[in-house]
């Protein structure tokens, strides 16, 4: 499954990288993290692991951040994975004629279990 998202956040490009690259702001914008913890590199840096632990709902899970690219302020790419799901998300960042930042989201899923995969057929 694959699908991109836009958003215009009413912030300068340099403002909005400085927040994003924040660890301690990532409470404000994915809903349920419980916590994280830096696995290994240099954070933020290609190959850096995060684990990511959340609760939505009743339903808890544990994500593990890759930084596969970083060009900041222009463009990151990291992968996520999780039992049965792998996603790779690549995120691109402007400068809009107002002043503004736009972000462009790119994921894709990929099923790493016979039971995801099926559901996704679906």
């Amino acid at each position: 499954m694959k699908y991109t998202s836009e958003i215009i956040i009413e912030l300068s490009l340099s403002a909005c990288i400085k927040k994003l690259d924040n660890s301690e702001n990532m409470k404000y914008w994915q809903n349920g993290l419980l916590s994280y913890e830096y696995l290994s590199g240099v954070p933020g840096e290609l190959g850096s692991k995060m684990e990511l632990n959340y609760k939505i709902g009743k339903r808890e899970m544990t994500l593990i951040e890759t930084i596969t690219f970083n060009n900041l302020p222009d463009e990151i790419h990291m992968t996520y994975d999780t039992k049965g799901l792998h996603n790779i998300q690549k995120n691109y960042f402007s400068t809009t004629p107002e002043g503004h930042t736009k972000w462009i989201c790119k994921n894709e899923f990929l099923p790493t279990s016979f039971m995801l995969w099926m559901m996704t057929l679906l």
